[in-house]
């Protein structure tokens, strides 16, 4: 199985909405509305765009997103819909789709390479599109709009937790640091080899995690 990343020009509202601010859209369809994650610095802007465009039912406000139901499903007066290209060529849509910087971001599966070709031809001859990514698949993370920790974080030992929570705590992750693993080690009262040794595996398996998600 292959995927395909594609950046498609889009003047729909969604898109339009992210155009000029580091505020991101995921969007999973329901054929009768939509379901929004929204992050970023310009939420407020986002949802009273997207109001007024399509109508907004509910939303639920985090300290750092929103998730927003809207009234009505995009794709059925969307002119930039991808549906009857990924039929044609026998492509899926691997959900959520996204938008950013005024730009819709789909990510496509196939079992054939080509036919991610004949689906980048056939979209790109009405809109200005780019492919970010092309990979040969073995595994496909699931995804799902309301994120728990336990889905996304991985399992890390107690003292990996310790370690990586105190030096976020303290501002080794600050520019510039805020502490040293030396004093890191002294805090917790191990060797300082050994607690750079903790921290390394759980950045690593932090890493590792969230990279798939990207």
């Amino acid at each position: 199985m292959y995927k395909a990343v594609f950046r498609i020009e889009s003047d729909s509202p969604y898109a339009s909405s992210t155009a000029g601010t580091d505020t991101g859209i995921e969007l999973w369809c329901n054929d009768h509305c939509d379901l929004l994650h929204i992050t970023g610095e310009c939420q407020e802007d986002v949802v009273e765009h997207v109001r007024s465009e399509v109508g907004v039912r509910e939303q639920i406000e985090n300290e750092s997103d929103r998730t927003v139901i809207t009234e009505a499903c995009l794709k059925h007066y969307a002119d930039d819909a991808i549906e009857p290209h990924l039929a044609a060529n026998d492509c899926l849509l691997f959900p959520p789709l996204r938008y950013a910087e005024g730009s819709k971001i789909v990510r496509v599966l196939a079992l054939d390479a080509a036919n991610l070709t004949g689906f980048y031809s056939d979209v790109s001859a009405a809109h200005s599109v780019v492919v970010e990514s092309k990979q040969e698949l073995s595994t496909i993370k699931s995804e799902t709009p309301v994120l728990s920790v336990n889905a996304v974080l991985p399992p890390l030992s107690d003292r990996q937790r310790e370690v990586f929570l105190l030096a976020h705590e303290r501002g080794y992750y600050e520019i510039p640091r805020g502490t040293t693993t030396s004093e890191l080690a002294d805090a917790v009262g191990i060797g300082r080899r050994t607690a750079e040794h903790h921290l390394r595996r759980a950045e690593a398996k932090l890493a590792d995690a969230f990279a798939a998600y990207l």
